[in-house]
C-alpha cells in the first residue's frame, strides 16, 4: 500500500512549495504529522472543482494542508468553514491559508466539533461539500450531522478509512480505530441517503454523494 501511494505521489503530483511550507510549520509547532498525502490533497482539489462546490465544511483543520487543497478547488466566490478543536492549530491553519491567498475565504470555529455542528444545524446552515478528518470514533456522528447540513447532491469525503490497511488485511497490526473504521465503512456503504465508494488513495477515502 505504501509503495503504491509513493508511486502515485511521484507520478501524479509535483513539488508544491506552499504545501511543503505547511508541512514544515506543522513540524516546527510540534503538531502531529498527519496531513493528507499529496495525491489525496490533489483529489480533494479536483473533487471540489468538478462538483462546483461553493460552501465547503472541513472537520479537522490541523495546520491547514487539506484546507488549502480544498480552497484551491473553488473560485473567488467559494468559502471554507473549518472546525478545529485546538485554538493553536486553527491559528496556524489560518496563517497558512492566508499565505496561500485564501485568508478571506476561510472561517475557523474552534471547540468540540459535535457542538459546532449542532450549532450550524440549528442555524440552518447548508454546505455542498464536506471533508471529515478528525477523531475517528466520532466519524458516524460527524456523518449524520453532515447529512443534516447537506445541500441535495452534496459530496462528503472522509479520510483514513483504511486504517493503514488494517480494515482489510488481518496480517496488518490493527490501529486503535480499525474497528471504528470498519463500522463506519459499512454504514456509509449501506446508508439509504448516500451513494458511496472507497478510494484506496493515501490512507483511504470514502467519497459519498447525498442523494437528491
Amino acid at each position: 500500500m505504501k509503495q503504491i501511494n509513493n508511486y502515485i505521489d511521484s507520478v501524479f503530483t509535483s513539488q508544491d512549495d506552499i504545501l511543503e511550507e505547511v508541512i514544515l510549520s506543522i513540524k516546527d509547532n510540534g503538531m502531529p504529522s498527519i496531513s493528507v498525502s499529496p495525491s489525496s490533497g490533489k483529489l480533494l482539489t479536483m473533487l471540489v472543482s468538478i462538483s462546483g462546490a461553493k460552501n465547503v465544511l472541513e472537520i479537522g483543520a490541523l495546520g491547514g494542508y487539506s484546507g488549502i487543497c480544498l480552497a484551491r478547488g473553488f473560485d473567488k466566490t467559494g468559502n471554507l468553514t473549518s472546525l478545529e478543536l485546538e485554538e493553536k492549530y486553527a491559528k496556524l491553519a489560518h496563517s497558512n491559508l492566508s499565505k496561500a491567498g485564501f485568508g478571506d475565504q476561510v472561517t475557523y470555529i474552534t471547540g468540540t466539533a459535535l457542538l459546532s455542528l449542532e450549532k450550524l444545524v440549528g442555524e440552518n446552515e447548508r454546505f455542498d461539500f464536506f471533508f471529515i478528518d478528525a477523531d475517528k470514533d466520532n466519524y458516524g456522528n460527524y456523518l449524520n450531522h453532515c447529512i443534516k447540513l447537506a445541500e441535495p447532491g452534496a459530496i462528503i469525503v472522509t479520510d483514513n478509512v483504511l486504517a493503514r490497511g488494517s480494515v482489510a488485511d488481518v496480517e496488518i497490526k490493527p490501529k486503535r480505530y480499525t474497528e471504528a473504521m470498519k463500522k463506519f465503512n459499512e454504514t456509509v456503504a449501506n446508508h439509504p441517503q448516500l451513494e458511496s465508494l472507497l478510494i484506496p488513495i493515501g490512507d483511504g477515502m470514502t467519497i459519498s454523494k447525498v442523494k437528491k
